[in-house]
C-alpha cells in the first residue's frame, strides 16, 4: 500500500535514511525541515544540537541524494511556548523537564503531525530508534540508541500515524546504509544535549530566564547550611554545585521548594523512594491499568528499568517499586514496559516511602 508520508529531516544520519527508507518502500515521500528558532544561531552550531543553519543545509541536500520533494516548516513560535517556554516554567515550578519529550510531544507529533493530516498525508516518518509493531511501540533492536522513552507520550492516534523505519537496525548499520546512499551525513556526529541551551549551561540559562533569586540550602531538620542564587538551578538528586563546604558530609538535592526558595540536602539514604504518583497518563499499548499489574517502570532517559506494580487512580498512576529508587524528579516521565512494549506513561507528580514505612511499622 502506498503511503503520502512526510518525513520530518532534521539534519542528521538518523532521519535522512529513514526518509530513503520510506522513499524506497514505494511511499509518495516529501521531506520537511523544521525550523525551530527564529535566530538559529542562537541555538546549537556545529554539531552539539539538532536545530543549526548546518542541520538544514544537510537535510536539504539529503533530500536531494534520495530524490524527495523538500520544505522548510517553521515552527519557532510553537517551539518556543511549547518546549523552551515550558521547559523554564517547569524549572521555575520546582521540577526536572525533559524537553525533548515535550518536543516529540508538542512539535513533531502534535503541531507537525496535525498540519501533515490537514495537508492530505498519511503519516510522519521519523528517524527515531523505536519499533512500531502491532500498533504499539516496542523499544528498538539498539539498545543503546532506543528513544522509547521519549516517544513514549504518544496517543494511540498518533502512533497510528507514525513510521519509525529504523527500529531494527543498529546505529552502526544505519550509518553504513548512509555510506552506501551516498548521503554525506553519514559520518555526522549525533546530536546531544539541549538543542536551544547554545553553551549547555543549563543553570546560567535559567537564571538568564528567572533572575538570581538568593534562598536558603538547609537539611531535613530545617537547619541552613548554605545558600543558593536560584532554586531553580537544582533538580532532585543533584550533588555537584552545593558547595556547602568540606565540614558538611556529602549531601544531595532531595526536594525544591520555589515558593519558599528553599533547596532541601540530605544523605543518599534520604532519597530512596518507593511509590511515584505521576499525573497525566497516556496509555498507548495496553487499557487502563484499574487494578496493581506487575510490569516495568522506566524513569528517566537512559536510566535503570525496574520492576514494579502499578494501576490507575481517581485519573493518576501509582508506580510501586519492588525495590526503592534514589533521585526520582517530579517533571520527568515514568514509562511503563512489558518487555520491550511501551505499555503507557505520565509525568512524576510526588514520590514517598509511604509502602516501605507502612510494612515497617
Amino acid at each position: 500500500m502506498t503511503l503520502r508520508v512526510l518525513a520530518a529531516m532534521s539534519g542528521g544520519v538518523d532521519s535522512a535514511v529513514a526518509a530513503a527508507r520510506a522513499a524506497e518502500a514505494g511511499h509518495d515521500v516529501t521531506g520537511v525541515h523544521l525550523a525551530l528558532s527564529k535566530n538559529p544561531q542562537s541555538y546549537r552550531t556545529g554539531a552539539r544540537g539538532c536545530c543549526t543553519v548546518e542541520d538544514s543545509r544537510d537535510a536539504r541536500r539529503a533530500a536531494d541524494v534520495i530524490g524527495i520533494p523538500f520544505y522548510v516548516w517553521d515552527m519557532a513560535e510553537e517551539f518556543d511556548r511549547d518546549v523552551v517556554q515550558d521547559f523554564v516554567a517547569e524549572y521555575a515550578a520546582g521540577r526536572t523537564p525533559n524537553p525533548c519529550l515535550r518536543c516529540n510531544e508538542k512539535i513533531k507529533f502534535a503541531a507537525v503531525l496535525d498540519r501533515a493530516v490537514a495537508l492530505g498525508f498519511d503519516a510522519v516518518c521519523t528517524g527515531h530508534h523505536v519499533r512500531l509493531l502491532d500498533g504499539r511501540l516496542r523499544r528498538s533492536v539498539d539498545s543503546a540508541k532506543d528513544q522509547s522513552y521519549v516517544l513514549a507520550v504518544l496517543t494511540r492516534e498518533q502512533i497510528a500515524h507514525a513510521m519509525f523505519p529504523l527500529g531494527d537496525c543498529t546505529k552502526d548499520e544505519v550509518r553504513a546504509e548512509a555510506e552506501r546512499r551516498g548521503l554525506a551525513v553519514a559520518d555526522k556526529p549525533d546530536s546531544h544535549d539541549i538543542c536551544f541551551i547554545a553553551d549547555g549551561d543549563t543553570a546560567g540559562f535559567l537564571h538568564g530566564r528567572l533572575g538570581a533569586e538568593p534562598g536558603p540550602i538547609k537539611d531535613e531538620s530545617g537547619e541552613v547550611l548554605g545558600t543558593h542564587n536560584g532554586a531553580h538551578a537544582f533538580t532532585v538528586g543533584q550533588r555537584k554545585g552545593l558547595n556547602l563546604g568540606g565540614s558538611v558530609d556529602r549531601r544531595y538535592v532531595l526536594s525544591i521548594e520555589p515558593v519558599q526558595n528553599t533547596v532541601t540536602v540530605g544523605p543518599r539514604a534520604s532519597l530512596e523512594v518507593d511509590e511515584i504518583v505521576c499525573g497525566r497518563p497516556v496509555w498507548s499499548g495496553c487499557p487502563p491499568l484499574t487494578e496493581p499489574t506487575a510490569c516495568a517502570v522506566q524513569l528517566r532517559a537512559h536510566g535503570e528499568v525496574l520492576p514494579c506494580r502499578a494501576w490507575e487512580r481517581d485519573g493518576e498512576l501509582v508506580v510501586r517499586l519492588d525495590r526503592p529508587a534514589a533521585g526520582v524528579a517530579a517533571g520527568q516521565a515514568a514509562v511503563l514496559y512489558d518487555g520491550d512494549i511501551v505499555l503507557g506513561s505520565a509525568t512524576i507528580a510526588r514520590t514517598s516511602r509511604t509502602a516501605q514505612e507502612a510494612a515497617a511499622g
